[in-house]
This record gives C-alpha cells, structure tokens and sequence, in this order.
C-alpha cells in the first residue's frame, strides 16, 4: 500500500487553485486499471468507462431493497441526536436538507450497502486494486427548493483539500427516489474526465462550511469557458431513473445538477471508493485537512 507523504515532499501532477489561470491539462494516470477478467464488467464496459468517464445501470437494486433503503434514510432524517451535527448540511435558502455525510457510519444499513460486492466488485475492478471508503452521503432534493451543485470536479476538491494524490477514485450514485429530467438529475459531461481542469482562487480555512451551502465559491468550480467549449465537443449526459438505478463515474468527471423547483423531491445515495494505492495524505492546496466526515482517514480495505 502507497501512503502519502508530506505535501512539500509529494510530486503534485494536478497544481490547482494556487496557479494563475485555469488550464486544462491532459490526465496524467490511467482512468481503468483493471481488465475484464479481474471483475463482472466485460470488455465492452471497461471501454465505455475508459472513453466516457461512467456507467450507468438501469436496476442494480430491487424494488424490496430500495424499500428498506428509504426507510432507513427517513429514520435518519428525523434522527434527534442528528440536529446541530456539522454532518449536515441544510440548504442555503429553505429549512430543507441539503446533505448528510458519513452515513454508512451512522446506519449499519447504508455500511451494509457500502460493502455489497456488487459495488465494491466493479470498484476493485476499474481501480484495479483494493479499496476502501472515501466519503459516504446522501443528496437530497427537495420539493420546490432542492438547491443546484454547479459544475465541478470532485477530484479537484479532494486533491486540493484532501490531498488525494492521483484520480484513481470513484463514485457511485443510486437512485434512492425517483430521478426524472425536471427534479435536478445528475448530468456529466462524457470524456471530461480525460482533462484536468485546475481553478483559481485560495482555499480560505474552514472553507468546507461554505463550499457544503451552494453559495457562490471563491475556489472549486469549474469556470464556465471551460464547460462551454468541453459540452460543445462532447454533450452533456443526464440520468434519469428509476429507484435502484445507479451510474459509476471517475472521480474527474465534470458533473452538475440543476435546482428541482417541482413537487418532485428526489434523494441520491453516494459512495466514493478510493484506491488503497492512492490514499489521502496533506493538502495540496488548503490551510488544513477537511474533517472525519468529509474525508475519511480510515485506509481500512473493504472485505
């Protein structure tokens, strides 16, 4: 297993937020690291991956399963010993619920999904390693007030104020409610995940509190010159789906969903699987490390 050392000690392949302008730079590492014989995925899938950047899966999950699910994510919702937790996150302009983080901590149902070999198969998969659990959460969207996440790339975060190395993490997201194109679906932009978009502007300290609330950020997002021209050359995807529908995507894909101001709410589960070859060290680019929830800094291998 890689562990990372100190930022000053570290080659840092992606520099971002600290550099002038933002410039798109080729990816430096593999998108797929393992073979159609290490995993479910045939051929034709990793190809798909590796030229798209995600997956998407009409039914990974059964109607009985998505039940359990979203019974589990009311009782966490309404959770007492949950009010004033920084994991958390409320939505800027209404009293709804933006975010909870860490859930597969707080709820041995979401651990148990976390752990599912049908996830964590593909994972070790296209990671081409073992891996364990970066962050966890549920994304909600309200009726009529679900706020946007604008266009970005989780990698950027995560190695400017995680200090993850390599783009050698992925995600996934389940469909937990209904995902219809009016209520806010996640939308990728395909082949995005082949550049590195750095942004600029500082990290202010504790800047986690901010970037969760939807506001307008001084660091993180990608600049609107740079999605104009990818979305043009390449399209913009958007999933929709049914509960138990699900999409893998590369942790360098620019993504974004737009505000749901229907009667619609719609939730999403996400897992991040890193590579055990990859864990987080300092950060590149941010005064001090995010917290537990947001950035786990347990390296422990799913079994």
């Amino acid at each position: 297993m890689m562990v990372a050392s100190t930022a000053e000690s570290r080659q840092d392949f992606y520099p971002t937020r600290y550099v002038a302008e933002s410039v798109a730079r080729p990816r430096m590492h593999k998108t797929v690291w393992g073979d159609p014989g290490s995993g479910p995925l045939g051929a034709d899938q990793l190809e798909a991956y590796d030229r798209d950047g995600f997956l998407a899966f009409d039914c990974l999950f059964s109607p009985e399963e998505m039940g359990q699910f979203r019974e589990e994510l009311q009782r966490l919702t309404v959770e007492e010993n949950l009010r004033g937790s920084d994991r958390l996150a409320p939505e800027p302009d209404s009293d709804g619920l933006r975010s909870i983080f860490e859930v597969h901590v707080l709820s041995d149902v979401f651990a148990d999904l976390v752990r599912s070999d049908r996830l964590t198969a593909i994972a070790r998969q296209i990671l081409g390693s073992d891996v364990y659990v970066h962050q966890s959460r549920v994304n909600y969207k309200s009726a009529f007030s679900g706020s946007k996440w604008g266009w970005h790339s989780d990698f950027e975060t995560w190695h400017a104020e995680d200090g993850m190395p390599a783009p050698h993490a992925l995600s996934f997201t389940i469909a937990l409610t209904e995902n219809y194109p009016f209520n806010g679906p996640l939308m990728i932009i395909p082949g995005s995940h082949l550049s590195f978009i750095s942004t600029v502007g500082e990290t202010p300290p504790d800047y986690h509190k901010i970037s969760l609330l939807g506001k307008s950020l001084p660091a993180g997002p990608v600049d609107r010159a740079h999605v104009t021209a990818l979305a043009k050359r390449r399209g913009i995807r958007q999933f929709t789906g049914a509960p138990g529908s699900a999409v893998v995507f590369d942790c360098n894909c620019l993504h974004a969903s737009s505000e749901n101001i229907t009667p619609f709410a719609r939730s999403n589960f996400f897992i991040v699987y890193n590579s055990m070859e990859n864990v987080i060290g300092d950060p590149y680019a941010a005064p001090g490390p995010r917290p537990q929830y947001l950035a786990n800094r347990d390296f422990t291998p799913l079994r």
